[in-house]
């Protein structure tokens, strides 16, 4: 099983180039399953539905609450029209699906969510959660708020699963920090523990153009939850680099392989 989670940066910058720009990262990948965060909806159009159409996926999408904060951020007429919120992309049908909003003070809610999808695949149902955490530098006590809050959704939703729960996003922190470091005594296992010690790491990499004057960083993630990941066969960057001149994101992807294992029956 191909595990891919991905900040697709809304509708920030060279957005229709960047779309296939994604397209072109995620068809080479040929993933199972993906996590999408900032993924945009405008004029009845859906970038996870058309990546899904394109890719021959099943999909689900979750839409942020509070879309006109970050439609004040663009700057071309039809921001209002644009909508914000979390996708999965599957191999596998959609069986079931839930959201979660994320608990943030007034000042910072923009609608952040977990969206879950019941993954149907040949070893049963695979509870699969994407994520993406408030991004404020000084907001670490709101983010660790969320993810005490995101522990229990994911808990609530892998009851009497066939696999273990997969959870991914955009933390907005890093794997050391206050508010990631709790989910490891929920039982989840941080996936990049087992990639390459030499391979770049950073989802977050002022290597990217779209990035100015920030310190690169792990911010992207892939966990798994108890009772563990079986075999990792690699983990490892994609989307890190220009596709035809153009680079797809500001996020680096995440891909995990994941393969079977005790524990993890029909990866």
């Amino acid at each position: 099983m191909r595990i891919v989670t991905w900040n697709l940066w809304w509708r920030f910058g060279p957005w229709a180039e960047r779309q296939k720009a994604i397209l072109a990262v995620l068809r080479e990948l040929r993933p199972d399953v993906v996590g999408l965060q900032e993924v945009w909806e405008a004029d009845g159009e859906n970038l996870a539905g058309w990546l899904a159409g394109e890719l021959g996926l099943h999909w689900a999408w979750a839409a942020s609450e509070a879309p006109e904060r970050w439609q004040r951020r663009l700057l071309d007429s039809g921001a209002g029209t644009v909508g914000v919120g979390n996708a999965v992309l599957s191999r596998w049908p959609v069986t079931d699906r839930a959201v979660l909003k994320l608990p943030a003070p007034e000042d910072l809610d923009d609608g952040r969510l977990a969206l879950y999808a019941g993954l149907d695949t040949p070893g049963g149902r695979l509870p699969f959660v994407t994520v993406h955490l408030t991004s404020a530098s000084h907001a670490s006590a709101v983010r660790a708020e969320q993810v005490g809050a995101l522990a229990g959704f994911v808990a609530e939703h892998a009851r009497d699963a066939g696999h273990p729960p997969v959870l991914t996003g955009d933390f907005n922190a890093e794997p050391d920090s206050a508010e990631v470091r709790p989910l490891a005594a929920h039982g989840f296992r941080d996936l990049w523990e087992y990639a390459d010690p030499d391979a770049p790491a950073a989802t977050w990499d002022p290597a990217n153009p779209y990035i100015t004057g920030e310190e690169a960083a792990r911010v992207d993630h892939i966990h798994v939850g108890p009772p563990g990941p079986g075999t990792v066969r690699a983990v490892r960057r994609a989307g890190d680099g220009p596709v035809d001149g153009v680079w797809p994101s500001d996020h680096a992807a995440v891909v995990a392989d994941l393969s079977d294992g005790p524990g993890t029956p029909g990866w």
